[in-house]
């Protein structure tokens, strides 16, 4: 995605090109093959959604033919995981996937004993717990229940974010807000869970036998399969996670 004078341009495919992806659940096919895939065009050739689909069909609210309406359906799904996994930027992960993504970005430790061990913030401690009691939450309320805002803790964005980077959080939806008769209006909002909400603690954990490392290593090479223009330096840019 290029921006020239205020505008987005796409760098996808002519709609009538052969390997044009032209349905979110097809989409969501080839995701589940690939296991890992960005949303918009990175350091990595091919390695996005934005590359696959036809550039006419993004911003024009169809959800038959616009991928950014085909990221609404798809979280909606529950078959994919969706969030801000790659370098703070949106993109897909699929379940059999998420297991070793997760217990690599966790270093091998659930929330808990992150905070036990004094490796999470305050900040992440007040997101966290609200999910312990609620299974979703919009992005409003979520920031309300955790005590961010004017009169309270700064960064709700930035810590949300880092959540989704470190596998604890995923967008499970986007919906409209309702009003006092029920209707909805206004643009869809995020709605946030966990893994372990959308999947269960079973499968969510049940790559922690293996090493961190390891498990950053069968990444990489999952991703280095299917698309070969993949460096190291690359690699780095795009999944790689420091905290």
């Amino acid at each position: 995605m290029d921006v020239e004078n205020s505008v987005w341009i796409m760098g996808g495919l002519p709609q009538d090109d052969p390997g044009c992806i032209s349905s979110w659940r097809a989409l969501m096919g080839w995701i589940d093959q690939v296991g890992f895939l960005p949303l918009f065009r990175n350091e990595i050739e091919g390695f996005s959604v934005e590359e696959h689909t036809a550039a006419r069909g993004w911003w024009s609210g169809d959800p038959e033919q616009d991928p950014w309406e085909w990221r609404e359906l798809m979280a909606r799904s529950g078959q994919v995981a969706y969030g801000k996994f790659f370098a703070k930027k949106a993109g897909f992960v699929s379940r059999a996937w998420f297991p070793h993504f997760a217990n690599w970005r966790r270093d091998g430790y659930d929330f808990d004993s992150r905070w036990d061990d004094g490796r999470a913030s305050a900040r992440q401690k007040r997101i966290m717990d609200q999910f312990a009691v609620h299974e979703a939450l919009y992005s409003f309320e979520l920031k309300r229940l955790a005590g961010f805002g004017k009169e309270g803790e700064r960064n709700f964005e930035g810590t949300v974010t880092d959540l989704q980077m470190g596998g604890y959080l995923l967008i499970r939806d986007f919906r409209q807000r309702s009003n006092k008769r029920g209707q909805p209006y206004g643009w869809p909002i995020a709605v946030y869970t966990t893994p372990e909400r959308l999947w269960g603690c079973d499968h969510i954990s049940s790559a922690y036998s293996a090493e961190p490392a390891r498990s950053r290593e069968l990444v990489w090479e999952q991703v280095q399969k299917h698309f070969p223009a993949a460096t190291e330096k690359n690699l780095r840019a795009v999944l790689g996670w420091d905290r």
